[in-house]
């Protein structure tokens, strides 16, 4: 097949262009840089020079293209809301250009979406109907958006990917945000008791799975997948973790200090978000394998980093 990968040269995006090209597939791989395009190159992809705001190039690619994974998401500037307009402007083009298709369609989300539509103390599943008034996380109105494709002869899919994809190529997500923060403040703080969880997901374990997706060809449209191996450790696990590696101490603090000490992510420090994966991995034959988080900050890669 022929794949065409936004977000390719990216933490997620470059671990599933290996995956694919490893497995036989052609990938035309999106990167915003001529660094990230070499190394698509040298991968042996097609690369493509360009930003995600190019909505007419970029549908085109992906109308020649059999499938397509949209994991590209910017973050310049800090702007959260301009960079889901960014993604949804893009996941709509593409949903135009692949109209009718059948063509499989997989973009990413996040398995926050679910909260506020989870009961409080349950998981969170596949079958959950999501309330997107109520998602911790905006991108829900994308996600149905994407979602709402199936309709239009388009195979959606939504890969609602754990708060935490980790593992030696993890460079700029939550993890390594809220250890700059716990070494620039001396201190790490969960909230309350720590004891709301977050579900985890190797990112190794995450292109596997993105590729089982893509190949399926009964993969039913307008579907969610769950990118979870672990479906949820307390925070407080996580804090205290970070804390021991890091050397500094670990406190309790209130929601309003987690979100002014840790940017953006500290909104999401006291959400209880556990996520079950069981749906996904009986309909992709999908079995993680890889470290969980906590083995991943006990081995200390995150640790050695300037």
């Amino acid at each position: 097949m022929k794949i065409f990968v936004t977000g390719a040269s990216g933490h997620i995006g470059n671990l599933v262009t290996a995956e694919l090209l490893e497995a036989g597939h052609q990938v035309v791989g999106l990167s915003r840089s001529q660094a990230g395009a070499d190394r698509l190159a040298a991968q042996g992809a097609e690369p493509v020079l360009g930003t995600m705001d190019e909505t007419d190039r970029l549908a085109e690619l992906a109308a020649a293209s059999d499938g397509v994974v949209n994991l590209a998401f910017s973050h310049d500037g800090g702007d959260f809301a301009a960079a889901i307009e960014s993604d949804r402007a893009l996941i709509g083009a593409i949903g135009v250009a692949l109209e009718g298709s059948g063509k499989p369609f997989l973009a990413a989300s996040g398995t926050m979406i679910l909260v506020g539509s989870t009961p409080a103390g349950e998981f969170g599943s596949e079958d959950t109907v999501v309330d997107v008034s109520r998602a911790a996380n905006p991108r829900a109105v994308t996600e149905k958006l994407l979602l709402g494709l199936a309709d239009r002869g388009v195979r959606s899919g939504a890969l609602r990917f754990s708060p935490t994809v980790h593992g030696p190529a993890d460079l700029h997500g939550f993890i390594p945000s809220l250890i700059a923060a716990a070494r620039q403040r001396g201190s790490f703080g969960y909230v309350g008791d720590g004891e709301n969880r977050w579900p985890a997901v190797h990112n190794i374990d995450t292109a596997h799975l993105i590729r089982l997706a893509i190949e399926n060809e009964d993969l039913p449209a307008g579907i969610p997948l769950h990118a979870v191996a672990e479906e949820g450790i307390p925070f407080r696990r996580i804090a205290e973790a970070i804390g021991r590696r890091a050397g500094v101490p670990v406190e309790s603090v209130s929601p309003e200090t987690a979100a002014e000490r840790y940017g953006f992510v500290g909104r999401f420090v006291g959400v209880d978000n556990p996520t079950s994966s069981a749906g996904t991995q009986e309909l992709l034959g999908w079995s993680p394998t890889h470290p969980g988080l906590l083995e991943d900050l006990a081995d200390g890669f995150y640790f050695a980093r300037s």
